[in-house]
């Protein structure tokens, strides 16, 4: 079964302290310490070393570290399978980056929920870094995600492609334009998504390609909420590059403009990604359908 000496590894890691991680795990100190030491006597391997006063993983301790999460990861996995043996239901874990969830993806869950009583989901939004993070971990079980695969320990299912857009408030005088220039865009205030974000990496690669830096342009405002973006936006504080899915029901009441940035094409698929060991298949696939079936509807009604 698993060893609770690793759960204390993780704590002591995600505390920074033998003293935290004691706290925590309503442990002593003294004890924190003896599992470390027999982890290390067992490995033949030092953990930890001590960097002004502050603990840091050694590269031993950081791959003892990584599969001890995974391992917890798979020892809860394994928990919550029996569980859903015993009440004949499946509780599966989701992750969303947060473009993506700004689509219609939690409708779509909720609707495969309505045909399925005995599926439960936990939706889970975070970075598309800490996503893969966390499919490693077995902390979640799929996800869905802007932008491509980018790791080759997990399969993928394109749900759909978008474009990014400039958006802008409705009094500002791009928005009588067909499109807006690249030197028009360095005139103005820009709020982006943070660094780690998809639409931002997809918006510094579209730049690099043409000779260009973020650093041309007046970023003055990052923020992670994209609703924070957009109301940001509404009220005249600034412009923003955003995927055309999370804009259009701001568009279509009429309370945002979008348009595209000259000689910037900017195309992002949606995929669900998923570990190789992944036991729902045709989960993701009814997934699928209910979201192209969504939009065909959508778009046949002109709401797209």
């Amino acid at each position: 079964m698993f060893d609770h000496k690793f759960q204390t590894l993780v704590t002591v890691c995600e505390t920074g302290s033998f003293t935290k991680a004691a706290k925590q795990l309503s442990l002593t100190q003294p004890a924190v310490s003896n599992q470390m030491k027999l982890i290390e006597n067992e490995l033949n391997i030092k953990l930890f070393f001590r960097d002004n006063g502050n603990l840091r993983l050694t590269s031993e301790g950081e791959i003892v570290a990584k599969y001890a999460r995974r391992s917890m990861g798979l020892y809860e996995k394994m928990n919550t399978a029996i569980l859903d043996e015993k009440t004949h239901s499946t509780h599966i874990s989701v992750g969303i980056t947060h473009t993506a969830e700004s689509n219609r993806i939690a409708e779509v869950l909720a609707r495969y929920c309505e045909q399925h009583h005995e599926i439960k989901l936990t939706l889970i939004a975070d970075s598309i870094h800490n996503i893969y993070d966390r499919i490693k971990t077995y902390d979640i079980s799929f996800a869905i995600v802007d932008g491509h695969l980018e790791n080759s320990s997990c399969n993928s299912i394109l749900l759909d492609t978008d474009a990014l857009v400039l958006a802008v408030s409705n009094d500002s005088p791009l928005a009588g334009k067909s499109l807006v220039t690249i030197d028009e865009l360095k005139n103005e205030r820009m709020i982006l998504r943070l660094p780690d974000s998809g639409t931002s990496n997809l918006f510094v690669s579209r730049l690099e390609n043409l000779n260009l830096s973020i650093d041309d342009f007046n970023i003055y405002l990052q923020v992670d909420n994209i609703a924070t973006i957009k109301d940001l936006i509404r009220g005249g504080f600034g412009v923003s590059v955003l995927a055309q899915s999370a804009c259009m029901d701001e568009v279509r009441k009429g309370k945002m403009t979008i348009l595209p940035i000259e000689n910037l094409s900017m195309i992002r698929e949606t995929n669900i990604i998923y570990p190789v060991d992944f036991e729902h298949i045709g989960l993701l696939q009814d997934i699928v359908k209910i979201y192209r079936r969504i939009e065909g509807q959508n778009r046949k009604e002109g709401r797209a």
